[in-house]
């Protein structure tokens, strides 16, 4: 019977390579893509090709983009004195979805990748205050001390958001007035 249910098992296979999701969830979800909802199931695949092929990093702040630059970064009414590091591109969208930075922002993703030039130069543009929007831990206190000595120079404020984010919790799995708090009552560093 498994090979006669080949395709059905790829894509439970394929859903089941997506974070959160199981065995059974997976299987639920084909199910009902494929029995239930056929027109909701081919706009999900085109909207996901659609993405696929049109998404791209931000050349400025790392930022999920359609065009060279996003829509932040392009945007002449911000405040061009603050930038947010954030650990990754989804977090600008938690920010951002909740209005609650109107500044700039840098995604680090990975210290290996971090190109300390690109990011001294946005500095330079401007900015005033370095804001660290990173998961409380060890391991990131010692990228913002390694980023804080290799930006000395610069004539810049550096703070990071306020305990009060639970170390070693993901931002996005913080709620949203834990992460206003946290943001409004940051520290210098």
């Amino acid at each position: 019977m498994k090979r006669s249910l080949e395709k059905f098992n790829r894509l439970v296979d394929a859903l089941q390579q997506l974070p959160t999701i199981g065995q059974k969830s997976a299987t639920r979800l084909a199910y009902h893509l494929v029995m239930h909802d056929t027109f909701g199931a081919l706009k999900l695949a085109h909207a996901i090709e659609n993405a696929v092929t049109s998404l791209k990093k931000c050349r400025s702040c790392g930022g999920l983009s359609e065009d060279e630059l996003c829509a932040i970064c392009s945007d002449e009414h911000r405040n061009h004195e603050v930038l947010c590091i954030v650990e990754n591109a989804k977090e600008i969208l938690m920010f951002e979805e909740n209005a609650l930075f109107d500044g700039r922002y840098f995604v680090l993703d990975s210290l290996e990748e971090l190109d300390i030039a690109h990011l001294r130069a946005i500095i330079n543009s401007g900015i005033k205050e370095v804001i660290f929007a990173l998961t409380p831990s060890i391991a990131n206190q010692g990228v913002m001390l390694y980023i804080e000595d290799k930006l000395m120079e610069c004539d810049v404020r550096f703070s990071r958001i306020a305990q009060g984010v639970p170390t070693g919790v993901s931002l996005e799995n913080v709620d949203i007035l834990s992460l206003s708090k946290a943001l409004e009552d940051r520290v210098s560093i």
